[in-house]
């Protein structure tokens, strides 16, 4: 079975760019240059015991044509590049204490900068589970607006020179300044927040609308975040009006002193866009509303208290300090409530899992046992298997060589590859010659002989145990004994598709979703003979390819598509005993899913979704139950349940007439308990049975693997929340306060 296509592309998106983003960094550092006596942040302070400060250095700089130095302000927390500067409120502290001295010499100008390849991540988000109380919530974003707000009230001109990465609280600094430079290498900028389970509330609410616009500001606060931490680049930061101007990188420091040296002379005077605050502003919100319906379902606090300030901002003059103020302290409200939600901490514990967790996979053999890929073969030249030479070619740039029944199958398989490649080459993301060099490593052949210098051959053949037995058998007659025998079986047993080979210890499951090149996930399945040196290549294979690997024990299913199918078996059997259509489609919004059971069904196929029900059943026959209706629905070849009318969406009427249905409705609330109690029973079998460690690799799978909501934390944080895991289990799976408020 497909994966939901607007999963969680590459780990959620947000880190493009940053290792462990957003402050979540490890180890502690005392602050220098911290003034004590700031007792507005004391209880805050005290909360972020263990915060790694970002400081701030300001050094006096003279530059050509101004008269007087330039208070440059660096911030730095002491690391490199892979662990971003953040903003704590010992950071503020050392912010403002850096503005301080700033000021006091007087200078033509500030400008704040990053260290090399980071201006700021954002918040210290490690430190928010150590906020208990709604008053060092008001404190943060108290702290925080003083802080960046003397950027803003300034008599002195002020500039920030992003030069790295800018997320959240980094970007809201660029807000506060009066000008912008950004440099043309700067990765991922953004506002992450309502992804998370917060709001932009060091001003960006506020401010964004009322200097790029408000239909800009709902693309930055709510658009992007909500699909999968989506971030801008240089170019667009300018085109959305954030950056004045976007500089080399190479001298980008000096290019941006000189810059500011003409805009001090008044020769350069950056454009400023005249806000609409009439029917512009009405629809953009209008879109935002549409937007976070659509992706939330009114079931995330975050985005709907977004679009709640974001219609504060129309009234926001950000000239004038009582307005402001205003806006700034429903910032501060908003943030004191979502920091106590337990939708930002399911949204963190998430956050945690795909930047962490998804980078160490548990269970996984020490990876110097990995060994070395020189070759790759794939079994099956149709849409999967193309995609898949296509990765295998893009990341381990080694020859791939495709195999089919017929010689016209594998010309077509070698041609996708192709026309994709030229396509990345046309947009500018490939050279000529590295799309001539990676187009003449894939090649195809009919004989299986030509898969001898390979070291690791996947089949993507038709999901039916005897065809893929018979292909590994074939296989084991011309590779070497060391060569990875992976399958991307969706559903199928590991341990019986290597039963009769000679060398069974060398077979993997290596599940991928569809499609390959925007789903995370790869569930790589131990069978009962899978040695320690099979699996390490495996995870190192992953890696190499840009997935994020779980490690699954061989049961039906395994993780995601185990707990898809026993979700839209519930919904498919309500619809059986009598549930409307509709009714049992739009019930289970609550569980984060990015769509509906009905509208998945139609993605996957009807028949891939019998088949692996099927399968579910032969193994589980208790719990996973034939449908009469999803059979009558194959068998007509009807592509779906959904055709769309003159009102919109509407129960196609062949398949309203072909589908029997009993007398025993069900209303949304029972259909959404009983897909609550399904999911909480399986997950619990599944760790009784050892498919993965733990219910962290439950969530990481449906986060990655369909794009589950953040703000569920996946599936267990929400089951925990709603009393399921307990009223179906006897216990939750998280112990509180791990992805919830502790009480």
């Amino acid at each position: 079975m497909t994966g939901i296509t607007n999963g969680a592309s590459e780990a959620t998106g947000i880190v493009n760019g940053a290792s462990e983003a957003t402050g979540i960094v490890n180890g502690a550092s005392e602050a220098t240059g911290i003034v004590n006596g700031a007792s507005e942040a004391t209880g805050i302070v005290t909360a972020f015991a263990d915060e790694v400060v970002t400081n701030a250095y300001t050094k006096l700089v003279s530059v050509p044509g101004i008269e007087g130095k330039v208070a440059l302000i660096t911030l730095d927390n002491g690391f490199d590049h892979t662990k971003p500067n953040s903003f704590g409120p010992k950071g503020l502290l050392a912010f403002d204490a850096a503005l301080d001295e700033a000021f006091a010499a007087n200078p033509a100008a500030i400008a704040v900068t990053g260290k090399p390849f980071i201006f700021a991540a954002g918040a210290d988000l490690k430190g928010v589970p150590a906020v208990t109380t709604r008053e060092q919530g008001l404190e943060l974003g108290q702290l925080g607006h003083r802080v960046f707000g003397r950027l803003r009230t300034s008599e002195v001109p002020t500039f920030a020179f992003v030069n790295g990465l800018a997320l959240g609280g980094g970007l809201e600094v660029g807000l506060h300044c009066h000008y912008r430079t950004v440099a043309d290498n700067v990765p991922a900028l953004g506002l992450p927040e309502t992804m998370l389970g917060l709001v932009p509330a060091w001003g960006g609410t506020q401010l964004l609308p009322n200097i790029v616009g408000p239909d800009a500001a709902v693309t930055l606060i709510l658009e992007n975040p909500l699909n999968n931490g989506r971030t801008i680049k240089a170019k667009q930061a300018a085109d959305l009006g954030y950056a004045d101007i976007v500089l080399g990188s190479a001298d980008f420091l000096e290019q941006s002193l000189a810059w500011a040296a003409k805009v001090l002379a008044g020769e350069i005077t950056p454009a400023r866009p005249e806000i609409d605050r009439g029917a512009g502003w009405d629809a953009a919100i209008a879109r935002a509303k549409a937007l976070v319906d659509g992706k939330t379902r009114g079931f995330a606090p975050a985005p709907a208290k977004a679009i709640e300030l974001l219609e504060t901002a129309r009234g926001t003059d950000i000239s004038d300090a009582a307005s402001l103020a205003a806006g700034f302290a429903a910032e501060d409200e908003a943030l004191a409530d979502l920091l106590l939600s337990d939708e930002l901490r399911a949204g963190l514990y998430a956050f945690d899992l795909v930047n962490k967790r998804a980078k160490r996979p548990a269970g996984a053999p020490d990876k110097s046992l990995a060994r070395k890929i020189t070759g790759v073969g794939i079994v099956g030249a149709g849409l999967m298997a193309s995609q898949l030479a296509l990765l295998f070619v893009k990341q381990l740039q080694v020859p791939v060589i495709l195999t089919d029944i017929d010689q016209e199958r594998i010309d077509k398989g070698v041609g996708y590859v192709h026309t994709e490649i030229d396509k990345l080459l046309a947009k500018g993301r490939l050279s000529p010659d590295t799309a001539n060099r990676l187009e003449a490593l894939v090649t195809g052949s009919l004989d299986k002989a030509a898969f001898a210098k390979t070291d690791f051959v996947i089949e993507a053949v038709f999901e039916n145990m005897d065809v893929k037995k018979s292909v590994f058998a074939e296989l084991e007659q011309h590779i070497s004994p060391e060569t990875i025998l992976a399958t991307n079986t969706s559903s199928l047993s590991i341990t019986e598709m290597a039963a009769d080979l000679q060398h069974p210890e060398r077979v993997v499951g290596f599940h991928f979703f569809n499609p390959v090149a925007v789903l995370p996930l790869l569930e790589v399945i131990k069978g009962d003979k899978t040695d320690d040196a099979t699996l390490a290549t495996a995870f190192a294979t992953a890696k190499a390819l840009k997935k994020s690997a779980v490690l699954c024990g061989d049961k039906p299913g395994f993780v995601f598509n185990r707990l898809v199918t026993r979700t839209l078996g519930e919904v498919i059997a309500a619809v059986d005993e009598g549930t409307p259509f509709d009714v049992a489609d739009n019930a289970v919004a609550a569980l984060g899913m990015p769509m509906s059971p009905f509208t998945l069904l139609a993605l996957v196929g009807p028949a891939i979704a019998l088949h692996t029900g099927e399968t579910l059943q032969a193994a589980y026959p208790d719990r996973f139950k034939p449908s009469a209706g999803l059979s009558a629905l194959v068998e007509a070849r009807k592509p779906g349940v959904w055709t769309y009318g003159e009102n919109g969406q509407i129960v196609d009427p062949e398949v309203a007439a072909l589908w029997p249905q009993g007398d025993k409705p069900s209303t949304a609330d029972e259909v959404l308990d009983r897909t609550r109690r399904a999911f909480a029973e399986e997950i619990r079998i599944m760790l009784e049975e050892g498919v993965v460690a733990a219910p962290q690799d439950i969530d990481l799978c449906l986060i990655l693997g369909g794009g589950f909501a953040f703000w569920n934390g996946g599936i267990t944080p929400y089951l925990d929340r709603t009393g399921t895991s307990e009223a179906v289990n006897g216990k939750r799976f998280l112990e509180p306060g791990v992805a919830s408020v502790p009480r």
